[in-house]
Formats: structure tokens, C-alpha cells, sequence
């Protein structure tokens, strides 16, 4: 299995971002990664 690029803090971090109310495309853009990977 292929290890992330990302720790499971940053992912949170991430994801608490967007629940804060920030576009999913502008925290895809923040941290370099596409909004299809942020949804998967």
C-alpha cells in the first residue's frame, strides 16, 4: 500500500477547514492537491 502524503493531522486539518466554511477548491489550492483526491 502506497503511504500518504499527508499526516492524518494534516488531513483533519484539512477537512476541518472546509467544514469551517472555506471552498473545498480553495483549501484543494492551499495545499496542492486536487478536489477529487480531497474527496476520495
Amino acid at each position: 500500500m502506497r503511504k500518504s502524503r499527508f499526516s492524518e493531522e494534516q488531513i483533519i486539518g484539512m477537512i476541518k477547514e472546509q467544514e469551517a466554511g472555506l471552498p473545498t477548491v480553495e483549501v484543494c489550492r492551499k495545499h496542492g492537491l486536487s478536489p477529487a483526491t480531497f474527496y476520495k
